[in-house]
């Protein structure tokens, strides 16, 4: 039987090993905390637990050339380092990371040592690319054209469960979450380059109607040029991809980062209060809350300071974290506000709009995806993350897809037979066509 090493033990790794457990592979789950990685593999016979840490050297070489096929759910500074040892062990790689400058040095490598590296199979990277790639081919093969591609995804409280001001709870790193609001944004839009500059993203924002859901809001996520040429986008005027939350989030989060509570820069905190460093960022007098206001050029009663305030940036207590930059002071906050108690579910949310044109008429397609989280399982995040990349894993194994170098699942032979696979998951996008 085939062995698995997977590293980490995070909170997509669960649904990932146990969709590969039930195929009957070997996996070994190896993390710093142990105690993770034994609930990963709890009850099962061909699960292992192991405690690593990924800076033995040492020991991530023993491991490589033990397994089978390496998976790197580590966060994704780390993926160099594993593919490194892939390439050196002739092992084949998965990941749900988006390719970053260093994976993509390494893809000559890989290849000349005839290794397949397949980044970015999550939801967003990952069944994006897969469902995308899909409608363009088939509106290709019926002679139409793509003009048009919007793409917007968002990861929720489900409605019922949305009931803080901020409309959002932790079901990632939330530091992750906070730093992709620094992001710079790019995308085509009726042919011309729009820029928005990453302290301008939160002013950039809209309403979006998804079938039977509440309203949702937009803005744009990172850059969207380079999917014209993935996708194979060749007469799309528009190209564009965003980020779904509730209403309110963007201005909100605008508030928070013109405060500059999002600066990553370290230092010690010692016995200063929450209400202390605001006060220190605005340099405000006696009366916090009117010079947050007269800051951010707001009324006093406006829904984002009420929002900060709920936060427990303007408390009188102090902050709990010793070092770092003021952004984990709010990633701290979030984790404590933002958590989802117990028989909560969350929502992933991915939907995609493409205009097309035929000869003889032009067409709207929507494509949809909604997955409900389970309140006494895995939450919809972990689900659609970590198991596209378990089949991925499964397909590489049986032989079922192969590559060598580093892909991402865009072409028909790797994304076909691993969306069959994740509607029999419940992973099922509904579309809709009408004439435009």
């Amino acid at each position: 039987m085939k062995e698995i090493l997977v590293l980490g033990a995070g909170h997509v790794v669960g649904p990932h090993v146990s969709y590969l457990l039930d195929k009957g592979f070997e996996v070994t789950v190896a993390s710093r905390t142990v105690s993770k990685a034994e609930k990963k593999v709890e009850g099962s016979e061909r699960g292992r637990a192991i405690e690593f840490n990924i800076e033995d050297e040492e020991m991530l070489d023993e491991l490589v050339q033990e397994h089978d096929l390496v998976v790197s759910l580590l966060p994704y500074a780390y993926h160099r380092t594993v593919a490194d040892k892939c390439i050196e062990h002739e092992k084949n790689m998965v990941t749900t990371s988006y390719v970053s400058d260093e994976i993509a040095d390494v893809d000559q490598r890989a290849q000349e040592a005839g290794i397949f590296i397949m980044m970015e199979f999550g939801l967003d990277p990952g069944i994006d690319h897969m469902s995308a790639r899909k409608i363009i081919k088939e509106v290709n093969e019926k002679g139409g054209k793509v003009t048009s591609f919007k793409s917007y995804c968002g990861a929720l409280p489900a409605p019922e469960d949305s009931d803080n001001p901020f409309g959002y709870k932790v079901s990632w790193s939330p530091k992750g979450v906070l730093l992709a609001g620094k992001n710079a944004a790019k995308y085509l839009e009726d042919g011309e380059i729009v820029n928005i500059p990453g302290e301008e993203l939160f002013e950039h924002h809209w309403i979006m109607d998804i079938g039977d859901l509440p309203d949702l809001e937009a803005y744009p996520n990172r850059n969207a040029l380079p999917y014209k040429e993935k996708y194979q986008l060749e007469n799309a005027e528009t190209v564009f991809r965003g980020t779904l939350r509730y209403p309110g989030w963007s201005e909100t989060l605008k508030g928070i980062t013109e405060l500059g509570w999002l600066s990553e820069e370290e230092r010690e905190f010692g016995d200063i209060t929450y209400r202390d460093l605001t006060k220190e960022l605005i340099d405000s007098g006696k009366e916090l809350k009117e010079d947050v206001a007269e800051y951010l050029n707001l009324p006093k009663d406006s829904s984002v300071i009420e929002n900060i305030e709920w936060l427990g940036l303007l408390d009188d207590e102090e902050v709990t974290i010793d070092k770092g930059g003021l952004i984990d002071v709010v990633v701290e906050r979030m984790n404590e506000k933002m958590s989802y108690q117990e028989g909560e579910r969350d929502i992933v949310i991915l939907h995609h709009i493409f205009e097309v044109s035929f000869p003889e008429k032009r067409e709207e397609i929507t494509s949809t995806l909604i997955v409900y989280g389970d309140p006494e399982g895995p939450s919809a995040v972990a689900k659609t993350v970590g198991v596209p990349a378990a089949i991925a894993v499964e397909k590489i194994l049986n032989g079922e897809i192969s590559g060598e170098g580093v892909h991402i699942p865009v072409k028909e032979e790797i994304y076909d037979p691993i969306l069959h696979d994740l509607e029999d998951e419940g992973i099922v996008f509904e579309e809709e066509y009408r004439e435009i």
